[in-house]
């Protein structure tokens, strides 16, 4: 489904004082402290906000954070979110001290025109994450919707899941897609209908059976797919490899050989392999084929991040999901690094899909040079093998 489908904030009827409840992505890293270490996707929200305060909505915005239980957890309070939003309003933005009830629904009849303010985390509600047949779920989708006008989702990262605030407000309210959202499924979109050739996908991530329903996607749209990252070695295995200790899924061995048929995977050739995930582990490059038990691959080697890039420079499109191997420790860091240089010096067109891919980016200083940065991992991976979300759907078929 494209994008044209979506409602948009201009189909909203909106006048001052209206309430508009926008579902944001504020799922940023804390430290233990509580301070946020990376407000990206706080700002990713500024362009939907800034245009409902300019037009003198009133906006409550709520998000999950971390994974609570299903009830209040202090370490996982919006508060410093709804601090570091208030910073970049340049207003105060207060933080309701629950989800729903007389407490929220008080400060944001309360709000003026052209204020903000955040509930606390949708996920210290048992109904957020149920499922939409669940008593709970429908209660709490009810409670959200009362609390205002109307409903904006603006939370790609999470459209993926049918969750309460989710799915649940467009049932009841008039809704629309935000700035982030449709600017994901418009990026994402253009990988589905008519990518420039030659397109290079570049998968790595941990589990093969994580992943499988993307990649018979990718493979029935790209011309090469590259395969790293710790499932690479399922499919070195799946070639009759000793891959040491390595992970590899026994399960998916089959699963593999039959991908590995198309012609069109490239597994690597080369490999930095270690007894042990650690900043002084001892390292040794070898072949694929030469894994000695007791060492685990690692990173690609350097032989294949070479063949890699070059595969990328070539493409016209790139997408890009999943580290090369351990970025986050700096002697295995190396295949990422050069994975997310080659996409950075693409003349095509590339597109990232979130999670460790973009933090790749990140801690590399390359995120400003690809042509989208999905603030989404899951939900970008599921878009591409659907092509639709529950998130999309509810904005499709809900109330106007």
């Amino acid at each position: 489904m494209g994008v044209e489908s979506l409602p948009r904030l201009e189909d909203l009827p909106l006048r001052p004082g209206t309430r508009v409840l926008v579902r944001a992505d504020f799922n940023v890293p804390l430290s233990a402290g509580g301070v946020i270490e990376d407000d990206l996707r706080i700002r990713a929200a500024l362009p939907t906000i800034d245009w409902l305060l300019s037009r003198e909505a009133s906006v409550i915005a709520c998000s999950h954070l971390g994974r609570p239980k299903g009830a209040p957890d202090p370490k996982y309070s919006l508060r410093p979110v709804a601090e570091r939003l208030g910073e970049m309003l340049a207003q105060e933005v207060p933080l309701a001290p629950e989800v729903v009830g007389e407490r929220a629904a008080e400060l944001a009849r309360g709000l003026a025109p052209g204020m903000a303010m955040v509930l606390e985390n949708l996920r210290f509600e048992p109904g957020e994450t149920k499922g939409p047949d669940d008593d709970l779920h429908g209660e709490l989708a009810a409670a959200l919707a009362g609390l205002a006008d109307c409903y904006v989702d603006d939370a790609f990262g999470a459209a993926h899941r049918a969750h309460a605030s989710v799915v649940g407000p467009p049932r009841f309210i008039p809704s629309a897609a935000g700035r982030l959202l449709v600017g994901e499924v418009e990026a994402l979109g253009k990988l589905l209908e008519s990518p420039e050739r030659p397109f290079v996908a570049l998968l790595g991530g941990s589990k093969v059976s994580d992943k499988l329903g993307v990649i018979d996607a990718l493979l029935d749209r790209c011309d090469l797919l590259l395969v790293g990252g710790a499932m690479a070695s399922t499919f070195l295995a799946a070639q009759g490899l000793g891959v040491g200790d390595s992970l590899v899924e026994p399960d998916q061995l089959e699963q593999c050989r039959a991908r590995l048929s198309t012609g069109r995977v490239q597994v690597p050739t080369d490999a930095v392999i270690a007894k042990e995930i650690s900043a002084g582990a001892l390292t040794a490059v070898v072949a694929a084929a030469d894994v000695p038990d007791g060492w685990k691959i690692l990173d690609i080697g350097p032989a294949t991040a070479t063949g890699y890039a070059a595969e990328v420079a070539r493409a016209g499109t790139v997408f890009w999901n999943g580290p090369m191997g351990v970025f986050e420790v700096e002697p295995f860091a190396d295949g990422t690094r050069a994975m997310a240089e080659a996409v950075a010096a693409s003349g095509g067109y590339t597109v990232v899909g979130g999670g460790d891919s973009a933090a790749a980016l990140a801690k590399f200083g390359l995120a400003e040079r690809v042509s989208h940065l999905s603030t989404g991992g899951g939900a970008s991976l599921e878009f591409l093998e659907q092509g639709d979300l529950p998130g999309l759907r509810a904005l499709r078929e809900g109330k106007r």
